[in-house]
């Protein structure tokens, strides 16, 4: 069984770097792809050089789902998986991805540590059942899949700039596609520092706008204008502002910025409800995905490969 490993990247060349050496060291056998775009701190060069490395892409967009489809269609593995570019593998990861698999997984994931003062945090699977499915999410910097089931889901949802592995799982869900937890399949992030959040810092909406464009966006894709789905929507939306309002009575927030984000919140939710009604419509169920791999062949501006030794 081979395994296609996938690196989205975007400026964060020395954190890369580390996350190579891991791979180098703890996975020697699988197939590294890193997909670069548009990086402006030298991370090209490094990659090039870099010995865990077989592919590198180069993409001209800010745009992690883009990076992911571009690496999915690249890698070359009977099974291909997303690391992110702040995630080390840990030793047993690839034969633990391999296990899973041969088990009956479509979809395998783990935990992820954290270094804390005085040992290691973890987090625990997380679940929840909606509108007759059981999610199990996953978080999209530690994830493999089957390559089948790459091509069943035609890849991630371009129009997403956050969610986007959340979106997946409920599509996952309803293929009934099995999405194993396994407690070997670990990789250590010291500190978060995702491409998706360095996209985010440089928009031009609000986080809470991305934020619940993306929710509102992929919930009413998948499920359709429900009142629970709607219900699930307010309800993340009332806590947020309930946790602000807080900070703003502590004099710890400007009650201005508050403003301005209920309005984005308001603003990007018709935005989402609106084009994730016209998604719904574009793509039958279940894959429910009319922005994915298939959706268009020019991602990749540029394409490297290590020469054989």
């Amino acid at each position: 069984m081979d395994i296609s490993v996938v690196v989205p990247t975007l400026n964060a060349r020395d954190r890369l770097a580390t996350v190579l050496d891991a791979l180098d060291a703890n996975a020697p056998s699988v197939e590294v792809v890193v997909v670069n775009g548009p990086s402006s701190d030298g991370t090209s060069g490094m990659v090039r050089e870099h010995d865990a490395v077989d592919v590198l892409l180069e993409l001209s967009e800010r745009n992690l789902n883009a990076a992911r489809n571009a690496g999915f269609s690249a890698a070359s593995g009977d099974v291909v998986a997303l690391v992110g570019q702040d995630s080390e593998v840990q030793p047993g990861w690839a034969d633990a991805v391999r296990e899973a698999v041969r088990e009956g997984a479509d979809v395998v994931t783990g935990p992820i540590h954290r270094e804390v003062s005085g040992g290691v945090t973890t987090e625990a699977v997380e679940r929840a059942d909606l509108a007759g499915r059981s999610v199990t999410f996953f978080d999209g910097g530690n994830v493999a899949f089957t390559r089948e089931t790459v091509e069943a889901l035609d890849g991630f949802d371009e129009y997403l700039q956050t969610g986007a592995a959340r979106d997946a799982a409920h599509r996952l869900a309803a293929m009934d596609r099995e999405v194993v937890w396994h407690t070997d399949v670990v990789v250590l992030r010291e500190e978060r520092d995702d491409v998706a959040d360095r996209i985010a810092d440089s928009a031009d909406v609000p986080a809470w706008g991305l934020k619940y464009r993306a929710l509102s966006y992929r919930l009413v894709k998948n499920y359709g204008l429900r009142p629970r789905i709607l219900w699930r929507g307010i309800k993340h939306a009332v806590g947020d502002a309930f946790g602000v309002a807080c900070d703003v009575a502590r004099g710890d927030e400007d009650p201005s910025k508050w403003f301005a984000n209920g309005s984005a919140v308001v603003t990007n939710v018709a935005t989402g409800v609106r084009e994730g009604l016209r998604a719904r419509r574009a793509d039958d169920p279940p894959r429910r995905n009319p922005n994915g791999i298939s959706s268009r062949m020019d991602r990749t501006v540029s394409r490297y490969e290590r020469s054989p030794a």
